[in-house]
């Protein structure tokens, strides 16, 4: 720790780094255990500088210093759960996730008079005094507009960082206080949404989503992204783009058939399923139009990206622009790399690279001897020159190459940013400059390294022979014959939970002598982001979670893990992009997710939409027609699937959990009487809403015209007779006995139940809730029948809203399309599975996927694809049947269901 008063000049920062091994041992980083701040209090004026993570030397490294700014002496505390969460959002999102030892962070401690920043428009808006003067507000004074969310440098803040990277920061780590991988956020200490981009970002630190500003920030200044807004101002369309070709390199005029002739843009990655959502794309009819604060005639790569809405990942096309940059330092434009010094070497010396160090791949390492590859190197990064029979003049090279899959541009690929190359003549031997055995560099130890990390060490170099690294997993050794000095985790079947890695470096030509150990812990117990709901109309019976509600839901997620660290929670709707679970915007800490028909509004941006155009969009797009991008807007009625992992501070990704929803349109009327108590006898409602809360009822049910119904979980014995009801609503119920309802004037909502009995549905009318929607007919929604289905004269088709129902008898009028859908057929492959009906479990599994493609298209109503895919999955029958995988009989039972689910969405 670093403690000092802004002015005064220290001395001592190079001896604590030191005694807290984090400082610079010869000249490499001893690595990286993170600092703790001492007990002594910090007042106003004080700078305190904690290094967080060191990964090499800060010439070779990006820079990240976080500033904090209206935190008081007594919270810093504050400021430091402020940081971590940050940190472990960023380390959680690609490319950072693997590329985090190409950084150094660095944490600024600068307690302020005041709590809270100036101009903030959901605190006060009233000026404050803290040290970077961070505000609201561009420039003048308060009040900022109730919609601002820039976070900037007031007068004289800008001045005190500089002050402070000028005489506190840079001089210790022996860079430029303007060297160009310096990169600072300033964290502000307020709950309202906000944050800049450029060399010096801001971020909101209490803000549910700061740590996702502050990674869009770095889309900007680190990756030179552009915003993929629709607009300007958040509350009005940005207008339509000009028609010249943007010189951005994620916006685009160019059809996909275009940019593959031209070979422009990002068409090496066209048609890929994006890591944002949906399939990658360009300026085509099902493109994604708008973006660059236009909100027409310009199209982006994918429908969501961390550019465009804040919590979904980098898509290919950005994160690949993300990677080559952090590779190459930002605007060095160059992949560090040390080496044995270029020049001169004697013929019998050993030569050496340490490379940078991805954390779930190798960088390739290959030799050459006079422009000839050497075979069977084995990606060492030693090369031993006296096995070679070199004379003088005779070249050596070697060529360090990072071939990530993030990336496919060969300009990148094989340019300086991903691909360096060293030089040797044979001649002079050098300095043998030699003088201890240890460990220079190694995996952090800081936290638990992830189950498929490449550990890796660096040591010193000798140029008279290679040191001995020998690893120890769990008490087995394991030699480092090759000398790549890395060891890939992931080809280990380790324990579940945490394993030991120990490394050791000995001399051999005194192995019982001086020696260095590192020793990690390896997490292999994953994380998990256990939910919890709230409370659903019913669930539906099955094997498969599903909960039915009215209109929205929330989800609370607890993300968890068995070692220390902040852990991050994800969600994925309808496999369109993993989204960061951040509670709900403008909420308190705990608040759960909450999703709806048409997401909620807040200042001006939506969340939680269930709706066309995914889970985040602008208020305004929720007005859409026909003739607007993307076509209008409907509400997200129906199925949906959620899938919800965590991913720990180690960098695990935990399995992910789903369970299926369906949302329906309506709502249950106020009761007038409630029944909780067991009925004996016919029921007969004459008038008012008569509700039945977990009770049973012997004898039948009778509603009478004009009187309601509302059933929750109860059961019927006697059947259910309703003519001319109001409102006729049952969920979780059980009926015995026929059941007819007849004329209803404004809701039949039947969800959850179990018909024992024939059902009738005639001359219902259904009113509906949702204007925007528009019309649908008596809603019967992941029910069981058994006994027949006649519907007719209601005011349109009965609709099941993708919650198909289990129909153990014929479907006759309206409900005739009711009898089959992509879930109904799921379950005759259980049912023939049970059966004994298919040879062995891959072929079930391959029809059971692409069943489970079917319901996303029909959740989606897209009847092309539908019809499409089932054709696909007739011909994975008829090849089961060649191959006999499958009974005669099953198949025929399945291919009539396929004839019968083509013929409802031709």
């Amino acid at each position: 720790m670093i403690k000092r008063r802004i002015g005064m000049i220290s001395m001592f920062l190079v001896l604590t780094l030191l005694l807290s091994n984090l400082g610079f041992i010869g000249n490499n980083l001893g690595i990286q255990e993170t600092s703790t701040v001492s007990g002594e209090e910090l007042e106003v004026g004080d700078v305190n500088i904690v290094p967080l993570q060191e990964t090499g030397p800060a010439d070779e490294r990006l820079n990240l210093v976080i500033f904090g700014d209206g935190y008081t002496a007594d919270e810093m505390d504050k400021f430091h759960e402020d940081v971590d969460r940050n940190q472990n959002v960023q380390w959680s999102v690609e490319p950072f996730r693997s590329y985090r030892n190409y950084f150094n962070v660095y944490m600024v401690e600068t307690p302020s008079k005041d709590s809270g920043i100036s101009c903030d428009p959901d605190d006060g808006n009233v000026r404050r005094d803290t040290v970077f003067n961070l505000q609201y507000v561009w420039s003048g004074d308060c009040p900022a507009d109730e919609l601002a969310r820039g976070i900037y440098y007031g007068d004289g803040g800008a001045e005190k960082r500089n002050e402070i990277i000028r005489e506190h920061l840079a001089p210790e780590l022996g860079i430029s206080p303007d060297a160009q991988n310096i990169q600072t956020l300033a964290i502000a200490n307020t709950f309202t949404y906000g944050g800049i981009g450029g060399v010096h970002a801001t971020t909101s630190g209490g803000s549910p989503q700061g740590p996702l500003i502050s990674l869009h920030e770095l889309g900007h200044s680190l990756g030179n992204l552009q915003d993929e807004y629709p607009y300007n101002d958040r509350d009005v369309p940005g207008g339509p783009h000009d028609d010249d070709e943007p010189n951005s390199i994620h916006h685009t005029r160019l059809s996909s058939d275009e940019m593959m002739e031209q070979q422009a843009k990002w068409w090496r990655w066209l048609g890929e399923e994006s890591e944002s959502g949906g399939i990658i794309r360009a300026a085509d009819p099902d493109g994604y139009e708008s973006g660059a604060y236009t909100s027409s005639n310009v199209w982006r790569p994918s429908e969501h990206s961390m550019m465009r809405w804040i919590g979904f990942y980098f898509d290919q096309v950005g994160r690949e622009h993300m990677t080559q940059r952090i590779t190459g330092m930002r605007d060095a434009g160059e992949m560090p790399l040390q080496s044995t010094p270029e020049g001169e070497v004697g013929s019998d010396e050993i030569i050496w690279v340490q490379t940078m160090h991805p954390r779930f791949h190798l960088l390739d390492v290959t030799w050459e001897v006079n422009g000839t590859k050497l075979d069977d190197t084995n990606n060492s990064r030693y090369l031993d020159l006296a096995n070679l029979e070199l004379e003088n003049g005779d070249t050596v090279k070697v060529t360090v190459k990072d071939q990530t899959e993030f990336v496919r541009n060969p300009d990148f690929l094989d340019g300086s940013r991903m691909t360096q190359t060293r030089e040797w003549v044979i001649g002079s031997s050098q300095e043998n400059t030699f003088n201890e055995v240890k460990f220079t560099n190694h995996s952090p130890t800081g936290y638990a390294l992830a189950n498929d990390e490449v550990a890796f060490v660096e040591t010193t170099n000798p140029n008279d022979r290679i040191l001995d690294v020998t690893w120890n997993l769990n008490g087995e050794e394991i030699s480092d014959s090759n000398h790549t000095r890395h060891l890939d985790l992931s080809e280990f079947d380790l324990p579940s939970g945490a394993s030991e890695l120990t490394a050791i470096v000995t001399d051999p030509s005194d192995p019982e002598g001086e020696s260095d150990t590192i020793t990690w812990t390896v997490d292999n117990g994953l994380p998990t982001a256990p939910k919890t709901l709230s409370d659903p109309l019913t669930t539906v019976s099955g094997n498969d979670e599903h909960h039915i509600y009215f209109n929205e839901f929330d989800m609370l997620l607890e993300p968890e893990d068995d070692q220390p660290g902040f852990v991050v929670g994800e969600f994925r709707l309808n496999k369109d992009g993993w989204f960061n679970y951040f509670g709900f915007p403008d909420e308190p800490e705990g608040t759960p997710f909450k999703f709806s028909h048409s997401g909620t509004e807040k200042k001006a941006l939506v969340y939680g939409n269930l709706g066309t155009g995914g889970l985040s969009k602008a208020a305004f797009e929720q007005e859409y027609t026909e003739d607007d991008p993307g076509g209008p807007f409907i509400p997200g009625f129906g199925s949906h699937i959620i899938e919800h992992r965590a991913i720990d501070a180690a960098g695990n990704i935990g399995e992910a959990e789903d369970f299926q929803v369906t949302v329906l349109p309506g709502e249950s009327p106020e009761c007038t009487e409630v029944i909780s108590d067991d009925h004996n006898g016919p029921l007969i409602i004459s008038e008012g809403v008569t509700c039945l809360e977990d009770t049973v009822v012997n004898g039948g049910v009778t509603v009478q015209d004009g009187a309601s119904l509302v059933a929750f979980d109860s059961s019927i014995n006697g059947g259910l007779n309703a003519d001319n009801a109001n409102v006729l609503q049952m969920f979780g119920t059980a009926v015995s006995g026929a059941s007819t309802i007849h004329g209803t004037a404004s809701d039949t909502t039947l969800a959850g139940n179990e018909f024992n009995g024939s059902l009738t549905l005639s001359n219902n009318h259904q009113i509906s809730h949702n204007e925007q929607y528009g019309e649908y007919g008596p809603i019967l929604a992941g029910n069981t029948l058994n006994g027949s289905l006649v519907c007719n004269g209601n005011n349109t088709e009965i609709n099941d809203f993708g919650a198909s129902n289990d129909i153990n008898g014929p479907a006759i009028g309206q409900c005739a399309e009711l009898g089959v859908s992509a879930p109904s057929i799921q379950n005759l492959v259980e049912e023939l599975e049970e059966e004994g009906a298919f040879s062995n479990g891959e072929s079930i599994q391959a029809l059971q996927r692409h069943l489970m493609a079917v319901a996303h298209y029909e959740n989606q109503e897209e009847a092309e694809k539908v019809v499409q895919h089932m054709d696909g999955f007739q011909y994975l029958l008829d090849h089961q049947l060649e191959n006999g995988i499958i009974t005669n009989e099953a198949y025929e039972s399945l291919s009539i269901q396929v004839d019968a689910l083509k013929e409802v969405w031709s």
